[in-house]
């Protein structure tokens, strides 16, 4: 027997269960429990089930998702960093202001979660999804559809399908803003450590990069463009690498605070001085950076309200509420501190002699 809250309504038409479950050959509790994210199914009973849910692209019914659970889920491709602890706080505020509760999960560096975590959040019914992960499946889309669980990807490390929304930030502008500024400071040879290769953020700030330095008549180099992770690690190893140039650089656009940070290291073990011998630019504007010494020349990207815009948007779209635009890029704005100074000509000519 059925309920109410068990009938689920295509566009025009309601179907309950029952008629799901006849079509597909399974009892009527197995069909509910695939609905709520059960283990307990077998995976091929389950992707029978998925399948016509899928075909005629059904919906909860109103009633039924105004009884989820006080829930935001937030989901990181990995948890390792400042930047991390950003976006927790944008979001957890919003939370907050709704009367909800943040569930936080993360899928150990990967970009498309694993099924498990899928079959716990359907299981848990959250209101939302605000994800860091960009590459979810077709499959795994359409399971949360299905459940009416809205999915908003803040800082898509991809492209997200046109029907999930995102929330960035200007990276174009930060890269351009932040090359242009050393190149009014004098600096003719600027290295850039981006992130990896296939994500579109490090991607759209290496554009910026170029696009400053021929708009300034500088030839691009792409011996001074490396490939990072963002994280501490990466700054020092192309620093260091970097330093082994015959025609070293005088500046580095570090591409994020942490590799920032492993260029500050790496600076130091080579005896260089930061700003007099070499030029720091960050991105991301974390707390970190006012700690460091000098105080990081960064890039802010408004990470904290970024997150809590995403909240917002996973919020309006469980309610039902129709928003103007479900792609959204925050501006980004260059913080001038102490690590960046025009060349000096002596320390330009000790940075050009070989290995430090």
């Amino acid at each position: 027997m059925t309920t109410k809250s068990d009938e689920l309504e295509p566009s025009g038409s309601r179907v309950t269960i029952a008629r799901i479950a006849a079509e597909t050959g399974v009892s009527v509790p197995t069909v509910s429990k695939v609905l709520n994210g059960r283990p307990d199914v077998a995976e091929s009973t389950r992707a029978r089930v998925e399948a016509v849910i899928g075909k005629y692209g059904y919906r909860r019914r109103a009633d039924e998702r105004s009884r989820r659970s006080r829930l935001l889920e937030l989901m990181f491709h990995e948890l390792e960093s400042t930047w991390a602890l950003e976006i927790i706080r944008g979001v957890e505020c919003v939370a907050r202001e709704n009367g909800m509760a943040v569930v936080l999960a993360e899928s150990s560096g990967r970009h498309t979660p694993g099924q498990s975590w899928l079959e716990s959040v359907l299981a848990r019914r959250p209101v939302g999804i605000v994800s860091v992960c960009s590459d979810f499946t077709g499959g795994q889309l359409a399971k949360l559809r299905a459940r009416d669980i809205p999915l908003v990807v803040v800082d898509p490390a991809g492209a997200p399908g046109p029907e999930t929304p995102s929330i960035g930030a200007t990276n174009w502008q930060g890269g351009l803003t932040a090359t242009r500024h050393l190149v009014e400071l004098g600096h003719r040879r600027i290295a850039m450590i981006g992130g990896p290769e296939g994500v579109l953020c490090s991607r759209a700030r290496i554009d910026g990069y170029r696009t400053a330095l021929e708009t300034a008549g500088l030839a691009f180099d792409p011996a001074l463009v490396r490939r990072g992770d963002f994280h501490v690690r990466a700054g020092y190893r192309e620093l260091a690498s970097l330093l082994t140039l015959p025609d070293r650089p005088t500046a580095v656009f570090a591409g994020s605070d942490l590799q920032a940070l492993g260029v500050y290291e790496a600076a130091r073990d080579a005896g260089l001085r930061i700003p007099d011998d070499l030029s720091v630019v960050g991105f991301d504007d974390l707390p970190i950076a006012r700690w460091l010494t000098p105080e990081l020349t960064t890039v802010r990207q408004p990470l904290q309200e970024m997150a809590a815009a995403g909240a917002r948007l996973a919020i309006s779209l469980a309610r039902g509420v129709d928003t103007e635009s479900h792609r959204l890029e925050l501006a980004t704005s260059l913080v001038v501190r102490h690590s960046t100074a025009a060349p000096a000509h002596r320390g330009y000519r000790v940075l050009t002699g070989g290995a430090g």
